[in-house]
């Protein structure tokens, strides 16, 4: 049985906002924030090569895909998979 310090330390690492988007990779699950916020949610399809542009699968049905830039003010963080 692991300790709960550890346990709850990797949850907080996935609920920590994506400083670097250039580490995401495709397929991961993650949500859009914007003013703590979620404003989307989805699978990563592709992640500009400067870390500054992501496309977004958006789940729950069938959508356009979205683009997301850094500069608008807007932040990713890994969704916790529960299996």
């Amino acid at each position: 049985m692991k300790a709960r310090g550890t346990v709850l330390s990797r949850r907080m690492a996935f609920a920590a906002t994506v400083s670097d988007w250039r580490s995401l990779k495709a397929g991961e699950r993650v949500e859009i924030l914007k003013h703590a916020h979620v404003v989307a949610a989805g699978e990563v399809e592709e992640v500009s090569v400067s870390g500054n542009v992501l496309w977004l699968v958006p789940s729950g049905g069938p959508s356009e895909n979205q683009l997301f830039m850094k500069s608008d003010g807007v932040q990713v963080r890994r969704t916790w998979r529960q299996s």
